[in-house]
């Protein structure tokens, strides 16, 4: 099927309103903090049970920046203190060790993502001891066929050190672009130029990383469809294995960093679709294959592989290969998926510091999902990862008749499918070209917790 979207100004007008990413189902405003470390240790026993294991996914958050981006809402520590990151470290290193007495040594782990924050906040030697503690805690998967990727700023490192990551295991990069623009880049704090980029690129690819990742950010302040046309061609002509095409949210009653960009500097919310409508004609043209929720990639590339033979997954990290995995969360805040629950570590660094010198896990809340939360899970997944929800498919793992249990949703459907987003068959729900971009507005028709209270905390559709 043609995953190629289609771009409707007026249908994305009208559709675009606050809505979930759904990166998990439920979403993180249901997770509550009854749900504590024995609940996490008791989840952790329950995985070990399941047959076959699954093997085991780790996300690290690395909160430090040595600079301020103005546009970031991520959990993150501005400092120029680089003990802080010793300390850090080191409690990490506890976290990893509490951690692993807990899952069976003969499940692999096959999927390794740090993220920030910037983890090259941390230098060469210090991330050697990071992987040398989870190759002691952790059985881990040595062939080159695992997943192991940190995003880079590319402002933070050199050439040298990409290579130092590969020879840590580390294949997938993600390089922080957002716009070469230097006009936007003063307006965020964010000065970088085209060449450092051009050049740690290149020394992934003579590293021979397998997978190179760039994300950008559109409708940033003093963007124009000009500038960021620009930008586009200097990403196009680099070529990266994926792009991630991310909408800003300018939230700054909630994020304090937003305050510091000029009100009168931000594009009006019609410039917003523009951009993003050029992105889409621009990256497809050059031969990108449109993977979903913001993300291209090449066709040669394993996501638009998984996505073309129907195993394309979706976790916290987004869009992968390998997210059938209990994921462990570790650090600050970090979220993970083991079992049927979902949990979320402290956020900051005091109370990680004060559970973890009581030998307690950080976990600070969390959810433990019913039967109901894995059938609705299993239904979006489906709809955001493959375009169609195969009835049969659901029926027969869940024991449901899908169209008399899923009633009240599809009747919630009456509008898209009216619109030409979404067709309803016997046998399927199948997501149309021009609905491709509106996937979680669709999918929200089967989310059991959208009350109106819930829906304005979430970022705009499109």
């Amino acid at each position: 099927m043609d995953q190629l979207p289609s771009f409707n100004r007026a249908l994305v007008e009208k559709y675009d309103r606050p809505g979930p990413r759904y990166t998990s189902y439920p979403t993180a405003p249901q997770f509550h903090q009854a749900f504590a470390q024995d609940d996490y240790r008791a989840a952790a026993a329950r995985s070990n049970q399941t047959q076959p294991p699954k093997p085991l996914s780790v996300y690290i958050h690395i909160p430090f920046c040595k600079s301020l981006c103005y546009y970031c809402a991520c959990n993150k520590i501005i400092t120029h203190k680089t003990d802080r990151a010793v300390e850090y470290l080191e409690y990490l290193k506890r976290e990893i060790a509490m951690q692993g007495e807990l899952f069976d040594r003969s499940r692999k782990l096959t999927q390794l993502h740090l993220g920030g924050g910037t983890p090259t906040y941390f230098t060469s030697e210090q991330l050697a001891d990071l992987m040398a503690s989870l190759h002691h805690a952790f059985n881990m998967d040595d062939s080159d066929n695992h997943e192991f990727s940190l995003e880079v700023d590319p402002r933070t490192v050199t050439p040298e050190q990409i290579h130092g990551l590969r020879r840590l295991g580390f294949n997938r990069l993600s390089f922080g672009v957002q716009d070469f623009d230097e006009q936007v880049q003063i307006a965020v704090n964010r000065i970088q130029t085209e060449e450092q980029t051009r050049e740690l690129v290149q020394a992934a690819r003579d590293a021979q990383f397998k997978s190179i990742s760039v994300d950008l950010i559109y409708g940033l302040p003093l963007q124009t469809v000009a500038s960021f046309d620009t930008t586009l061609d200097k990403i196009i002509d680099i070529r990266p294995d994926r792009i991630a095409a991310y909408s800003y949210a300018h939230l700054p009653e909630l994020v304090r960093a937003q305050k510091l960009i000029r009100p009168e500097d931000m594009p009006p919310p019609e410039r917003k679709l523009e951009l993003l409508e050029l992105t889409i004609q621009r990256l497809t043209a050059a031969g990108y294959v449109y993977i979903g929720m913001d993300h291209f990639s090449l066709p040669e590339d394993e996501l638009a592989l998984a996505r073309a033979n129907g195993t394309l997954q979706r976790n916290f990290q987004g869009y992968s290969t390998h997210a059938d995995c209990d994921l462990i969360g570790l650090g600050i805040s970090s979220i993970g998926k083991v079992a049927d629950s979902y949990s979320q570590n402290v956020k900051e660094l005091s109370q990680y510091y004060a559970r973890l010198n009581e030998g307690m896990l950080p976990v600070h809340r969390g959810y433990k999902l019913s039967e109901d939360d894995c059938l609705r899970r299993d239904v979006i997944v489906s709809l955001m990862c493959h375009s169609r929800v195969d009835y049969a498919q659901i029926e027969r793992k869940h024991g449901i008749n899908f169209r008399e249990y899923f009633a009240e949703s599809l009747a919630k459907l009456a509008e898209p499918v009216a619109d030409g987003l979404v067709e309803l068959h016997d046998d399927a729900l199948v997501l149309l070209p021009q609905g491709q971009l509106m996937m979680r507005n669709v999918a929200m028709a089967f989310d059991a917790y959208l009350g109106g209270e819930q829906r304005g905390r979430f970022s705009r559709t499109v």
